[in-house]
């Protein structure tokens, strides 16, 4: 059952749906009107939704086909919620598990999270909050998929230079003064700041920096900061005492304890909100923790890596970051370039996708075609190497050829062509019309980068958001 699960669900990513995207949702409710609400709304934010009405009817429903995501209630006659959690991980099916409550508090959502659940929503709520659970939920699988496939990496890494560290590929000169940079400041202890865009391998950079130096036995633990939930921060990074609060039936070493003799990986520090941030300072500073319910502080042993996609000194500027803490990070900053701005490394990131593609799926593609490769160094790679390895993912399954070939890649790479360039050589003089060419191409730059958050995406473009309200509907923008 285990395997076919995988397997299906495997395929379906391969199949164009992305790395981490979860699209199969099954329901499990007692209540009908319920039950009818989720699918109608799933089905709007264009997920496929079945709903089931009972804890044992799920696991059958389990039994016959995958489901990326089991949304349940937790009080059901029979198999509650709780109780379907455990079947769920007692048969080892491969599915992320949401419990609804309408009695949810933080006892409550500790419980649902030590039987293995990711998280809760609790009853009455707005529809947009299940999709924002959902959402969290995707990104949290994309990471565990990145991080299953960035452990194959390292496994297979090859000792030749030319391939920079780790399994890091790369010959450019940007990317290679950043491997000098790692060797430097492998050994010490001292505090890195990673930064750079969504896609660009900052963890493969922070693991880098962990098995280059001195604490490459120790442990490497990475967590992603907005991906926990502000009540659970606490107690993740820094552990809790049996008896601390309801439910604390047994110690919990957080996670600077799990990562002492080695190095803590906090992606995404930009996301920790305003009061975790200051006992994370006090941990920096002194070295020491103290779990929740605890009377003595431990000390830790752990260097800290720490990235973001954020800029940090604007957000201090604005008062969602602590200065004080942005110095204590700050130590050594590594910012990594995109890819549009080492498209030297794309022929061989090709390669590289190709081989172990064909390794993964057991295809026999011998790589890509002069025009496609074209249109591969021509774009702009908003997604950075992650769009490169989905794209590359994505043509060698459609592929029906010896060859990746032009008409294989997706449609906004075949048509993209860089607007801006073209139009300039193409001899068009007006300043009009390139300008609103660029307006457009920041535009939807500034959204996929935000994820489509239009007022960040305001904040970027340094205009109002009636003005970027505007803007969209002028150029006909949908969703990215």
């Amino acid at each position: 059952m285990q395997a076919s699960t995988r397997e299906k669900q495997a395929g379906r990513a391969a199949a164009g749906q992305g790395a981490g995207a979860l699209r199969h949702v099954l329901v499990v409710d007692d209540e009908e009107s319920l039950r009818h609400m989720l699918i109608v709304l799933l089905k709007r934010e264009g997920y496929e939704a079945t709903a089931v009405g009972s804890g044992e009817q799920a696991l059958a429903e389990l039994a016959e086909r995958p489901y990326d995501v089991v949304l349940s209630d937790i009080r059901m006659p029979k198999l509650g919620g709780l109780e379907l959690v455990d079947e769920i991980k007692k048969r080892d099916i491969a599915t992320t598990i949401i419990l609804m409550s309408a009695f949810g508090n933080i006892d409550v959502a500790l419980e649902a999270m030590k039987r293995g659940a990711y998280d809760y929503v609790s009853k009455p709520f707005r529809p947009d909050e299940v999709v924002l659970v959902l959402k969290k939920a995707e990104e949290r699988e994309r990471l565990r998929r990145e991080n299953a496939a960035l452990k194959q990496q390292l496994a297979r890494a090859s000792k030749d230079e030319s391939r920079g560290l780790s399994s890091m590929i790369a010959r450019g000169p940007k990317m290679q003064e950043i491997f000098r940079t790692i060797r430097k400041i492998a050994e010490y202890k001292t505090t890195v700041l990673i930064t750079g865009e969504s896609g660009t391998g900052k963890e493969l950079v922070a693991r880098a920096v962990h098995e280059q130096g001195p604490r490459a036995s120790g442990p490497f633990v990475a967590v992603n900061c907005g991906a926990i939930p502000e009540a659970l921060l606490e107690s993740e990074l820094f552990g809790h005492k049996k008896g601390s609060f309801t439910d604390a039936i047994r110690d919990k070493k957080g996670l600077f304890e799990e990562a002492s003799g080695g190095t803590l990986f906090l992606d995404e520090i930009g996301e920790l909100p305003l009061a975790p941030q200051v006992k994370l300072l006090r941990v920096l500073q002194e070295h020491m923790v103290r779990p929740i319910g605890a009377v003595d502080d431990l000390k830790v042993d752990v260097r800290v890596v720490a990235a973001t996609v954020r800029d940090l000194a604007l957000e201090v500027r604005e008062g969602r970051f602590r200065e004080d803490l942005f110095y204590r990070l700050n130590v050594i900053t590594i910012p990594l370039p995109p890819l549009r701005e080492r498209r030297e490394d794309i022929a061989q990131l090709v390669d590289h996708f190709v081989a172990r593609t064909n390794a993964k799926l057991g295809t026999d593609i011998d790589g890509a075609s002069p025009e496609a490769m074209k249109l591969l160094l021509e774009y702009g790679w908003p997604g950075n190497v992650r769009e490169l390895e989905n794209t590359i993912e994505r043509a060698m399954v459609l592929c029906d050829g010896k060859r990746i070939e032009a008409d294989g890649l997706p449609e906004r790479i075949r048509e993209s062509r860089d607007r801006i360039r073209l139009s300039l050589q193409s001899g068009e003089l007006s300043i009009k019309k390139t300008t609103r060419i660029i307006e457009e191409e920041l535009i939807r730059k500034a959204l996929r980068e935000t994820k489509g958050n239009r007022t960040n995406a305001a904040k970027i473009l340094e205009i109002s958001h009636r003005a970027l309200l505007y803007k969209i509907k002028e150029f006909g923008i949908d969703d990215l």
